[in-house]
């Protein structure tokens, strides 16, 4: 992942895309030091300026008042980036990824709630930092529901020493972060285990090595079961033309532009864009259209 501090084109004014980063400063270009010196001599809002500029973005896409919101902030993300360094994580990264969450809270903070920016963005910020954590930390994720998310960012800092947890402290642990008792010892195993690599590991004595992958049976390879599966794929893509063919042309639209694209599919309200209806409507055409496919493909079996 570069380093370079810039804006993305997802999280700005469309209009303001290609000029937004004119001025910002660059972890690519110089050290992480000299780039978190840089941030913190940049001039703080007061609260009429930040409302002023906030105002100027939300009714004019105005690109040098985001710039100044977003520059007069960066060292906010630097403050939280320090914050999650026990990860083992690069910070220029975590930099970055909080830029990230900073530029979006920029375009959607409202000046007229009465907050300020830096009480709304805190929580964009740590939100794409934590993404980012469950994404790098480990090969295989550790965290995907809320509750492992939960303890992922609290265990560490909630347990009172470095052994492994008592039934009294996985009871209050769990009470406090409102998640069962089970969720915290597995998430206590997750972090304390170790990716391990499938393929053989070199070894200093010209003596062959094993890793996982030299005695992990692949039940496909027998030339008979992928005979048989390739039979299979082939029966199965000849029902769906068949039930799809039985389809009247919105239907069959609907199908293959939500379910059959290599890459992301058709939202609901693209469709209903398209076709001139409300996306319920889209939806029940699709969930009827969804019920006659399974149909015909029972059938063909």
């Amino acid at each position: 992942m570069t380093t370079a501090v810039a804006f993305s084109a997802a999280a700005l004014p469309a209009a303001a895309n290609p000029l937004f980063a004119t001025g910002m400063p660059s972890l690519a270009t110089g050290s992480l030091e000299t780039y978190i010196q840089t941030v913190n001599r940049l001039p703080i809002l007061t609260p009429e300026r930040e409302t002023e500029l906030a105002r100027k973005l939300r009714d004019n896409d105005d690109l040098s008042a985001a710039r100044e919101l977003v520059m007069s902030h960066l060292r906010v993300v630097v403050s939280v980036a320090r914050g999650y360094m026990g990860y083992g994580l690069p910070q220029a990264d975590l930099i970055q990824e909080g830029n990230i969450g900073l530029m979006k809270a920029v375009k959607r903070f409202d000046p007229e709630r009465g907050v300020r920016l830096v009480s709304f963005a805190v929580h964009w910020i740590r939100a794409e930092m934590h993404e980012y954590i469950l994404k790098n930390w480990r090969i295989v994720k550790v965290a995907t529901t809320k509750a492992q998310r939960k303890l992922f960012f609290n265990l560490r800092s909630m347990k009172q020493a470095h052994g492994t947890l008592g039934p009294a402290e996985v009871a209050s642990m769990a009470k406090t972060l409102g998640v069962r008792n089970e969720d915290v010892v597995e998430m206590e195993t997750r972090m304390g285990g170790h990716d391990v690599s499938l393929e053989p590991v070199g070894c200093d004595d010209d003596e062959s090595s094993f890793g996982p992958i030299s005695y992990l049976a692949d039940p496909g390879a027998s030339p008979a079961v992928q005979l048989e599966q390739a039979q299979t794929a082939r029966l199965r893509q000849a029902g769906l033309a068949d039930a799809l063919a039985s389809l009247d042309p919105r239907s069959r639209r609907i199908i293959e532009a939500r379910w059959l694209q290599e890459e992301n599919g058709a939202t609901l309200h693209d469709l209903a864009d398209e076709f001139g209806v409300s996306a319920e409507r889209i939806r029940q055409i699709e969930q009827k259209a969804m019920q006659k496919i399974r149909a015909s493909l029972q059938e063909a079996a």
